[in-house]
């Protein structure tokens, strides 16, 4: 029980110490996770033995992501990627695994074990490029879903693999091998051994009898979840008690993993299909809060073990050929992700993304690898090498991340970015880019007035939810040139920037500023250094995103610490008024690139107009109690139009109805 603790506190500690500090260096949380497994493992020695079993513990990390990733993608939007699914998806498969196979073939294995190899390395990490695209928000981009496809596409051809692994070992006694590689004839321990790794529930089954169980195991799958669960968790609900929920989750995806795993199918494939069924279901949510924190653990305690697994001895006693494999492993991939990307109409970034992406070995290779060495279906030697090749692709992935993220800065600088795939066919003299919360409240108000809007997003859940509202959006990035002018930047009168991301923001800004010295641009900002930025870059609108909503809370605290409507209005108008003209002041004062505490002018201004701030609230509301008689007769003439003009200013909007801000930098 103490080396079970000790060794659970150096993984938990490694994984606390080592990914903070890789994500704070930009290096990517599933880079630090493989480093601290080499530390720990490898080069410290604190861990050794136990890895291997627990990697297939953690091996439930790459589940749970799918079963995740099932819930976000309901059955119509997986309908939708068909045709990547079996068009790119199966041609990177098919050609991967001629190519890498013909490859072996080159270098004078037998066709057995080159075709065993190839089908190895054809697979990709799906638990470091989802946990990656989805840290570095790409899953929506075209890229990502394109990527996603495949990976998708390569957890099912799992399943044929595993059933084509033991057929590559000749019956009749078989094809073994010696420990230096060389093959030999067997006396039926192959087939021995290739028949207890394929056992399952059904393996007595006949071959049209497994089908048919196999068939059956899905379909339960999809009913239990469509007809069933929903009434299990209603039930669960009773108790009020949280575990119960997150005990209910964990049923749900270990069952399923264990239903796939006795029928012979990928558990990773079983539960993204409870996922897709689940999709639409009133407790989603509700699965993805209990899930979420297992998932996340899981998956690192995985990249943990595959960095502490790696045998540096035998690395440094066939490091030229591990490195040579490795390279030209993700060389050949690379090529083909490229080719097909482009036929699949791919561009620019997207094209990057997707190759540089895809072009590892995968964790499901450690799989195939395990079989194929219990079915004699490749040498001992060349197991070693297969490991080490696809646990070193996998280390290399999050630095190709990192390339692409130097490639995709350099394309948008130059503005060779690719084409999107949705087709703007409308334009209209309001473009709004970005359609959160504060964007979709921007185009509800303006439609309502009988105003046309063209709506850019680049979250595909966002876009198709407004279409589902009947709204008109388009799919891409509003910070590509060519997107904006198919949107009609040249002829609109109006462009609202409402992008959550500040220098996107910015940079749209310069843009539009830059092109149509006449467009009126109202820009959301998320802070004040935000705003001096937006004001720079030429914006004639700017609205702090929770400016309004703040004064109006205070306003009402205001009025609960027994100020009247009319005085709390009043004194909230003049800490509006006195803020914006602090701001437009300090935004003269303030330098790019600076911090404020090394711009001593921009603080000497500010502790002065700080200071003048609670003399005028006090003017203020001495002005109020002069004019308290005044307001109140007016009242009793105004009638109704008092009443209205009350409920209007308690709306932020209201705050500011009728205000042109010009050169303001906020308002």
């Amino acid at each position: 029980m103490d080396g079970f603790l000790l060794q659970a506190t150096i993984y938990l500690l490694a994984m606390v110490v080592a990914v903070p500090l890789s994500v704070r260096l930009g290096l990517g949380s599933v880079l630090g996770y493989l480093l601290a497994g080499i530390l720990i493992g490898p080069v410290l020695g604190l861990v050794g033995a136990e890895t291997e079993d627990l990697q297939h513990f953690a091996e439930y990390g790459v589940v749970l992501m799918l079963f995740l990733i099932g819930l976000e993608l309901d059955p119509r939007g997986l309908w939708e990627m068909r045709h990547k699914l079996l068009g790119l998806g199966g041609l990177q498969v098919v050609l991967s695994v001629l190519l890498l196979g013909g490859a072996f073939l080159f270098f004078g294995y037998d066709w057995r074990v080159a075709l065993a190899a190839g089908m190895i390395l054809s697979l990709s990490s799906t638990a470091i490029v989802l946990q990656t695209l989805s840290e570095k928000h790409l899953m929506q981009t075209n890229g990502g879903r394109s990527a996603f496809s495949v990976l998708l596409t390569q957890d099912m051809a799992v399943i044929p693999m595993l059933a084509v692994l033991p057929l590559l070992v000749v019956s009749g006694g078989g094809i073994g091998f010696s420990e230096d590689g060389s093959i030999q004839r067997t006396t039926g321990q192959a087939e021995e051994e290739a028949a207890h790794a394929a056992s399952s529930l059904i393996g007595h089954l006949p071959a049209w009898g497994q089908t048919m169980a196999t068939l059956a195991a899905i379909a339960a799958i999809i009913l239990i979840g469509h007809y069933l669960l929903g009434y299990v968790f209603r039930f669960v609900h009773l108790s009020r008690l949280r575990e119960m929920y997150t005990a209910f989750a964990l049923v749900i995806v270990v069952g399923i993993a264990y239903l796939m795993s006795a029928v012979g199918l990928s558990p990773a494939l079983g539960t993204f299909v409870a996922g897709v069924v689940l999709a639409n279901s009133e407790f989603k949510h509700e699965l993805e809060a209990n899930v979420e924190p297992f998932k996340g653990l899981l998956l690192g305690l995985f990249f943990l073990t595959v960095g502490a697994g790696i045998n540096f001895v035998f690395l440094l006693r066939h490091v030229d050929t591990v490195i040579f494999m490795t390279l030209g492993v993700m060389a050949v991939k690379g090529l083909i992700l490229l080719v097909l990307g482009f036929l699949f109409r791919l561009r620019g970034r997207d094209l990057v993304l997707f190759t540089l992406g895809l072009a590892q070995a995968g964790e499901f290779g450690f799989v195939l690898i395990s079989f194929a060495s219990q079915t004699h279906a490749i040498a001992p030697p060349l197991v070693g090498q297969l490991n080490l090749a696809v646990a070193l692709s996998m280390l290399l992935t999050p630095l190709f991340f990192i390339l692409y993220d130097v490639i995709s800065r350099r394309l948008a600088d130059t503005g060779e970015a690719a084409p999107e795939t949705d087709k703007i066919d409308q334009t209209g003299p309001i473009i709004i880019a970005g359609l959160g919360r504060f964007g979709q409240v921007v185009h509800r108000m303006v439609l309502a007035s009988g105003l046309r809007t063209v709506l850019l997003d680049s979250d595909m859940k966002t876009i198709r939810l407004m279409r589902e509202f009947g709204y008109r959006a388009y799919f891409g990035d509003p910070t590509r040139p060519e997107l904006l002018h198919a949107a009609g930047l040249d002829e609109a009168r109006v462009f609202v920037v409402a992008v959550d991301d500040k220098k996107a923001a910015v940079d749209l800004v310069k843009y539009a500023r830059r092109l149509r010295p006449d467009l009126a641009i109202t820009a959301r900002a998320h802070d004040r250094l935000h705003v001096y930025e937006l004001y720079n870059a030429g914006a004639d609108h700017i609205v702090r995103e929770m400016f309004d909503s703040s004064l109006r809370a205070a306003r009402y605290v205001l009025e609960d610490m027994g100020f009247t409507e009319y005085e709390a209005h009043e004194l909230e108008t003049a800490f509006y008024h006195h803020d914006r003209q602090n701001l437009r002041e300090l935004a003269k004062l303030w330098k790019p690139g600076v911090p404020l505490d090394r711009n001593p002018e921009y603080l000497a201004r500010a502790r002065e107009l700080n200071s003048g701030l609670e003399t005028a609230l006090v003017t203020q509301l001495d002005e109020s109690e002069q004019n308290r008689s005044d307001i109140a007769g007016g009242r009793r003439h105004r009638g109704d139009a008092g009443a209205l003009t009350g409920a209007v200013s308690r709306r932020p909007g209201g705050l500011q109805a009728g205000r042109k801000v010009g050169t303001d930098p906020a308002s």
